[in-house]
């Protein structure tokens, strides 16, 4: 069966990049990086790929709000070839920085658009604490839409985001979308349940909220990082407990390149 192809995008400020392209290489993908100038130059290059995966960083230095410049720039000059590539079967990943600017181009999560535009949404904005944040956090799949994760995986990750504070546009909007599926992971307590208590939800979110999908389940979008928990050493109690087999971040990868390749 030939590799997935997964486009990583790069472009001023994205500092993530090369991790996410071991981690889907390890995951049995075949990647490739490319500018974001050459791929507004000819968006027509997304049917080559499977998979679209925007890293973590910081692109254009978080001008104006994070990830606003980097949305603007495919919104305008390739948001309808982005749809194409997400209606024909293509998959999608933003991570943190990534996933703020999939948040602010609209193709998260379409839950009240016709599923044709490209309209935000929700928004994410500063952390309650009003701090940057970088610690390990546990986080829990809620029953959801995505095509590639099951309910009730719980797997850590480091967080590291100013900006991860999830607000939908209203309360019930943030309640539809956990109720409808398109709430995809929940920060969770030492219980096992959603909590919006810093520290282990590190950014405040309502309903404990860490990750979406869209309407048709073939993008996610989450703030912590599998990028930087994706091999055994990179988990932090293995000095104590033993390498694990594999590391809980490696999870996304694999099974976004396993649905990929349509097994």
């Amino acid at each position: 069966m030939s590799q997935p192809k997964v486009l990583i995008l790069r472009a001023p400020g994205i500092n993530c990049e090369r991790e996410t392209f071991d981690a889907f290489e390890r995951a049995g993908a075949s990647c490739e990086h490319l500018h974001v100038k050459k791929l507004v130059a000819d968006p027509t290059q997304l049917e080559k790929f499977d998979i679209l995966s925007v890293p973590g960083g910081f692109a254009y230095g978080d001008d104006i709000a994070a990830g606003r410049v980097l949305a603007n720039e495919l919104r305008q000059r390739a948001g309808d070839q982005l749809l194409q590539f997400i209606d024909r079967g293509g998959l999608a990943l933003g991570i943190c920085n990534g996933f703020q600017v999939l948040v602010r181009l609209g193709l998260l999560p379409r839950a009240s658009t016709d599923g044709k535009t490209l309209e935000q949404e929700v928004t994410l904005s500063h952390n309650l604490s009003d701090h940057y944040e970088c610690r390990w956090v546990t986080m829990k799949t809620l029953p959801n839409r995505c095509v590639f994760l099951d309910e009730g995986l719980t797997i850590q990750c480091p967080a590291a985001h100013g900006e991860g504070y999830l607000q939908p546009k209203t309360p019930e909007f943030g309640r539809m979308l956990r109720d409808e599926g398109f709430a995809t992971f929940v920060y969770v307590d030492e219980g096992g349940d959603a909590t919006t208590t810093y520290p282990e939800n590190p950014n405040g979110s309502p309903l404990g909220l860490a990750g979406l999908t869209d309407v048709t389940g073939r993008v996610l979008g989450l703030m912590p990082h599998p990028d930087r928990a994706y091999r055994p050493f990179h988990m932090p109690a293995w000095r104590r407990s033993g390498l694990p087999a594999n590391a809980d971040g490696m999870m996304v990868f694999e099974r976004m390149v396993r649905e990929a390749r349509g097994a």
